[in-house]
């Protein structure tokens, strides 16, 4: 018994953490001047849509930079108006293709964990209360027909909805590495694509729009052959 109070009692830690920082950073909003102007900021730089003003910005962290980035990825579950692609391709634009891709990887990693912990911890009322009713039952009936395949897609295809499979994920309560597992193999060719295209902002998103319609039309050729296979299993018995 004591083992398992104890294991369950390690598994809140991140949990505890994520809150934690996030009510210091909310507290420091309104007492700290510096934090409130630093804030806002932010708010407004990765709101500006301006590629070069983002990498100017983080740059001018110097090695603070992949740090700001990463917590930038987490608090992004919560400002869905920031969109994950365009933190990406800053890390790439400031960093290079190698160290951006470790940044990436790193920022996709605690984001991801923070949302399935949330998940995982807090329920379904609360999940809906962030990404609404409609969105988490479509995402719950995506993920629990095709589970594992399902998280990879959704990381692969950028215009999906990333930050709802990871609350979602940890509702369902899908193994954390299995759900981890399948965000890094989801996440990886996406990254390389970045990394790879990311200097020219044109070739990338010509790129990530036939990506995307190319992931897309892969998995619905997978359902529609997933659904006859069912069907015909169910006349043959």
């Amino acid at each position: 018994m004591q083992n398992k109070e104890t294991k369950t009692s390690k598994s809140k830690l991140p949990l505890y953490i994520s809150i934690g920082i996030l009510a210091a950073l909310v507290v420091s909003y309104f007492v700290v001047p510096s934090v409130q102007s630093f804030l806002d900021e932010a708010w407004s730089v990765l709101l500006s849509d301006d590629e070069e003003r983002v990498k100017n910005w983080v740059s001018g962290f110097g090695w603070l930079g992949p740090f700001v980035l990463v917590l930038a990825m987490v608090a992004q579950l919560f400002l869905l108006v920031v969109p994950s692609v365009l933190l990406m391709v800053v890390s790439v634009l400031a960093y290079g293709p190698i160290w951006g891709s470790v940044i990436i990887i790193a920022s996709v990693f605690a984001a991801s964990s923070v949302g399935y912990f949330i998940g995982s911890y807090f329920g379904d009322a609360f999940v809906k209360k962030i990404i609404g009713k409609k969105s988490e039952k479509k995402v719950a009936s995506f993920l629990d027909d095709y589970g594992f395949w399902a998280v990879i897609v959704t990381r692969l295809n950028p215009f999906l909805s990333n930050d709802a499979i990871s609350f979602v994920g940890g509702v369902l309560h899908m193994g954390y590495w299995r759900f981890m597992g399948a965000t890094l193999i989801g996440i990886l060719p996406l990254t390389i694509f970045i990394a790879v295209f990311g200097k020219s902002i044109d070739d990338l998103k010509m790129g990530l729009l036939w990506g995307s319609l190319a992931s897309l039309l892969s998995f619905v050729l997978y359902v529609w052959w997933d659904k006859r296979r069912k069907q015909k299993d169910k006349s043959q018995t």
